[in-house]
């Protein structure tokens, strides 16, 4: 999908940034706003596989418009201390730019209490409302024992104002990406790019005033609250009580323990989204593809590591992984693991997958990062969408085999790029390690 346009609303004074992409509701699709947690960059969030992953589900079936709340991301940063209703209007200036009249609204954390006060305060424009790990309070009450001290709050100012732009703070509500080096360069980029340290916290001061309780007896709108059972910030209980308290809505507990709706398994946010909206769970998806794995590594990375120094390698690790997710993003294809000082990813033509490893290479070359690398296709097991199974095993097998600067690929691969202005040197048949048979290896050249 091609990385929609970013335009920007007027809502009062202020600038605010959003894209409103997918089906046409001229084509009877629903529009869904999405109201996304406390920091957001429009554009950056196209270059993040999961959160791209979920959009695209949402696009299948509605047009999506996707914002940057004030005072963060692309939108007017000098805002000062935005109020909860001031942020709440932001939802009202990218309806009124995009000539949408009613829309389904999707929050989650914060902008679940942005998306919960615009349903109650404006009925009329709002279809359905969808919370997803929203929190009634941030602060305990008597009512309200899950919520945190103030000397808890304190603690996690002085946390932000200490880490912030490292990308510790997102990385903590997406468990399941523990350890995945991209993802937290990633999380840093956004930390630094969407809204300084001092931002940071004036929008956490702002969030931890958040009190919607009395508000939500009042909401009208068809209502879906969605929970996961382990949610590392907002409690199971929070999740229970926000669905209590909203007349005749529906409770869907979800298994996980990540707070971004965008981590973990996004499918099944997506699916209930599209069945709360349409009636209509997501057309089947096949459990099985043909797919094309690609597997990177950096030739003698740990000599490299030790003569550099950890600050210096890990200042050209972090450049080594932005440039391999731009350039799976120009072929189209989806990371599905780090691998040491490399990458394992998916295309779904074996084209696009050597194409990417020869622009990977040539990227690398002026930061003296030699990769060697290794293409196989064959049939995957989808999991959420995710290939799994043998053919990842073989494609990183394929690429121990390469010398410094080689592109390796399968028989299948050659087969099936009969005809490609590519040459295919015959490297013989080699045992793979794990792998049953003899393999018959090329190496590849443009």
């Amino acid at each position: 999908m091609q990385v929609p346009r970013t335009r920007y609303a007027q809502s009062g004074t202020v600038n605010i940034a959003y894209q409103a992409f997918g089906r046409e509701p001229a084509a009877g699709a629903p529009t869904l706003v999405l109201a996304q947690p406390w920091i957001t960059h429009v554009d950056l969030a196209w270059e993040e596989p999961g959160q791209v992953r979920f959009l695209e589900a949402l696009a299948q079936f509605a047009r999506v418009i996707l914002f940057d709340k004030r005072g963060t991301g692309a939108s007017d940063r000098n805002v000062g201390a935005p109020t909860l209703d001031e942020r709440m209007d932001d939802i009202r200036a990218v309806l009124d730019a995009t000539d949408t009249e009613k829309a389904a609204l999707f929050g989650c954390c914060d902008g679940g209490s942005m998306a919960a006060m615009f349903a109650a305060a404006h009925p009329q424009r709002t279809t359905h409302l969808i919370l997803f790990g929203a929190f009634a309070t941030r602060m305990a009450a008597p009512d309200y024992p899950w919520g945190q001290s103030i000397e808890q709050r304190t603690a996690y100012w002085r946390s932000l104002a200490e880490n912030w732009g490292d990308g510790t703070d997102f990385m903590s509500g997406a468990p399941s990406r523990k350890g995945d080096q991209a993802f937290l360069a990633w999380c840093g980029r956004l930390e630094r790019i969407a809204a300084s340290p001092g931002a940071a916290i004036e929008l956490s001061r702002l969030n931890t005033q958040i009190d919607i309780r009395c508000l939500l007896p009042t909401i009208r709108t068809p209502s879906l609250v969605l929970h996961r059972r382990g949610d590392t910030d907002i409690s199971l209980a929070e999740g229970e009580y926000v669905a209590k308290r909203i007349p005749d809505a529906r409770f869907k507990l979800l298994e996980g323990e990540d707070h971004l709706h965008w981590a973990g398994e996004v499918d099944d946010v997506a699916g209930e989204v599209q069945e709360f909206i349409t009636g209509a769970r997501p057309a089947f998806k096949p459990e099985s593809a043909l797919v094309t794995i690609l597997c990177t590594d950096i030739v003698n990375s740990t000599q490299r590591a030790y003569d550099l120094g950890d600050k210096r390698w890990g200042s050209l690790i972090a450049q080594h992984d932005a440039i391999v997710a731009s350039e799976l993003r120009r072929f189209q294809g989806a990371k599905i693991n780090t691998t040491g000082d490399g990458v394992l990813a998916a295309f779904d033509s074996p084209g696009r997958g050597i194409r990417a490893a020869m622009a990977i290479q040539q990227a690398l070359s002026p930061y003296d990062l030699t990769i060697r690398a290794g293409v196989h296709t064959g049939e995957c097991e989808l999991r959420a969408g995710v290939p799994s199974g043998i053919a990842l095993n073989i494609g990183a097998r394929v690429a121990d085999l390469a010398n410094a600067g080689e592109i390796l690929a399968s028989r299948t691969v050659k087969d099936l790029m009969v005809g490609a202005d590519m040459c295919f040197e015959d490297r013989g048949e080699h045992a793979l390690k794990g792998v049953p048979g003899e393999w018959r290896i090329y190496a590849v050249s443009g």
